[in-house]
């Protein structure tokens, strides 16, 4: 999902050269620490450019502007690389697999807690980019969603039941920050809304959606 501020690319010594590759994720991992420690406002890229041990003019070359940036830490934030999800997700039934999705997103979430919040308070319309990298972010989730719960295959429905993916991980968001930012929900109960409702949708929901017509109806326009 996102570069912890205390992987190792965050921490390499700085004497040490780096591929262009491993330069700009050592950037983006500080960037990621930084946005997540101070609003927008108070974070330069003298000052991201501090913490990688980098010249600025090294942090605007492989990111352009601080715009442009934050727009790339935000993506880091929400953007769930697929091979990293399937690694924590075990094979056996549904309720097996649903149940290991759902403690692998809060477990990244917690872990990235300030940072993955700032990402999320970012959208709502106060920047295009940011809210089309969320956008899209939330495309990616439905898409992982299905292979967790071994619908990857569907045809008759899927755009409908992707929506319905998209739904839930809106609500996934919210109830998260309940959690991590309002203290409202504790984990557990966090982790068994999800689960519920993510099987209930599957069992109840998405068979009405994948099913065809019936001989003889008119399929819905």
């Amino acid at each position: 999902m996102t570069l912890s501020p205390d992987s190792p690319a965050a921490n390499e010594p700085r004497w040490r050269r780096l591929e262009p590759d491993e330069r700009r994720r050592q950037i983006l991992a500080c960037a990621v620490r930084l946005f997540g420690d101070r609003p927008y406002a108070e974070v330069s890229t003298t000052d991201v450019a501090r913490a990688a041990g980098v010249a600025r003019g090294l942090v605007n070359h492989y990111f352009g502007t601080k715009r442009e940036l934050y727009v790339e830490v935000v993506r880091a934030l929400v953007t769930i690389p697929p091979e990293k999800a399937a690694v924590a997700i075990p094979i056996g039934d549904l309720e097996s697999r649903v149940d290991a999705g759902i403690a692998w997103f809060l477990d990244v979430v917690s872990r990235h807690r300030r940072s993955w919040l700032s990402a999320m308070a970012a959208g709502g319309g106060q920047d295009p980019a940011v809210d089309a990298v969320l956008a899209e972010a939330d495309e990616v989730t439905a898409d992982m969603l299905l292979d967790l719960v071994e619908l990857a295959g569907i045809e008759h429905g899927r755009e409908e039941v992707r929506a319905v993916f998209r739904a839930w991980g809106g609500m996934a968001k919210v109830a998260a920050r309940e959690w991590l930012e309002h203290d409202v929900l504790d984990r557990g109960q966090v982790h068994a809304l999800l689960t519920t409702s993510l099987l209930t949708i599957v069992r109840s929901l998405v068979p009405v959606l994948t099913t065809g017509p019936a001989p003889g109806e008119t399929p819905r326009a």
